[in-house]
Formats: structure tokens, C-alpha cells, sequence
């Protein structure tokens, strides 16, 4: 779809965002971007392949968001990091937002200790429940402390999940890197 254009919405599915790639040759994937579903397509497809595969990739993206429950809300996800600080950090963490940020993409999260305020990249979205906790686990660690130091990483550390999460990330990243990317979002 050209830039500019509006998404294609079609009654009962979310608004779809169609990405043609010159550098995607047989691949085709497809993620959640706030509320539209992306698919991301050789620049090479028909209209009628476009057609067949943005049908096919928005099913597989509303059954996996299904069996997961779908998009936290930004509500949810507040009620979530609040869960977490009890649970992992004796409730000493307490934000005054939690939202999700479609402009961070360089970074997973981000924290602003000043405001309590803790952001979490669109990217994160389809991405395993304990990934998602993982990122809110730390960014919930610098309203305790400011940067990564030791004391940041013990509270960190409380997390059961904290090297099996960093480890997905960086596999995520290096893949999205080297336009392996497979529902991440090309640069």
C-alpha cells in the first residue's frame, strides 16, 4: 500500500496496514501495530497475492491475539505492573502510567522516574506474557534506581524469567537487524 494511503479496514477485522519490501523476496509476516495489523510483503506480489496473504496473516494474527487474550489495554497493563512490583519488588515500584508508545523503537521500554511514568514499545505486542513482564519488571526497577547498576539488577533479578526474557530480546533484535525479522517491524 503507498504511503499516505489509509489502511484497508474490512467489517469485523482490525484497520490492515499492507508494507511492500524490495529486500523481502519470498517471506511474508505480519504483527500488531497499536491497533492495526501490519503485513509486511515482498514488492514484487499481484494485487491477488497482496489479497490472499493479508487475508491469511490477519486470521493467524486475531487467532494468536485470541488465545492470548488479545491487546492489553493500557489500563491492563498498568493493573499488570502494579501485580508485578508486589509480587517481584515488594510493591516499592508504583508508576502513575503505564502505556504502550508507538514511537520507541530503538528501545523496548523506557522509564521517567521524575513522573513515574513507564513506556513499552508496540514492538512488544504478540510477544510472550512473560517477555512483556520481563520489560515491565525492569522498567518498574528505575523508579527504585536510576540506571543499570548492581542494586538495579538485584531488584531486577527477582524476576524468575529475567535471562530466558533477555535472551528472546536479543534474538528478536539481532534477527530484526539482519532483516530476518518475522513479525518485527523492518527499519
Amino acid at each position: 500500500m503507498p504511503p499516505g494511503q489509509p489502511p484497508a479496514v474490512s467489517p469485523g477485522h482490525p484497520p490492515v496496514e499492507v508494507r511492500r519490501s524490495a529486500r523481502r523476496r519470498k517471506t511474508v509476516s505480519a504483527f500488531w501495530e497499536g491497533g492495526t495489523a501490519v503485513v509486511a510483503i515482498p514488492a514484487r506480489f499481484s494485487k491477488a497475492e497482496e489479497e490472499h496473504w493479508v487475508r491469511r496473516m490477519v486470521e493467524r494474527l486475531e487467532k494468536s491475539s485470541a488465545r492470548r487474550g488479545g491487546r492489553r489495554s493500557d489500563t491492563e497493563l498498568m493493573g499488570r505492573a502494579l501485580e508485578l512490583s508486589g509480587r517481584y519488588l515488594g510493591g516499592r515500584a508504583k508508576p502513575a502510567s503505564v502505556r504502550w508508545v508507538t514511537n520507541q523503537n530503538s528501545r523496548w521500554g523506557s522509564c521517567t522516574p521524575s513522573d513515574r511514568s513507564i513506556r513499552l514499545s508496540h514492538q512488544l505486542e504478540g510477544m510472550p506474557e512473560w517477555v512483556v513482564d520481563y520489560v515491565l519488571v525492569h522498567e518498574l526497577a528505575h523508579l527504585l534506581v536510576a540506571g543499570h547498576t548492581p542494586e538495579f539488577w538485584a531488584a531486577v533479578a527477582a524476576y524468575p524469567r529475567v535471562a530466558e526474557a533477555k535472551a528472546f530480546l536479543e534474538g528478536v533484535s539481532f534477527a530484526a537487524a539482519r532483516g530476518l525479522n518475522g513479525g518485527a517491524p523492518e527499519s
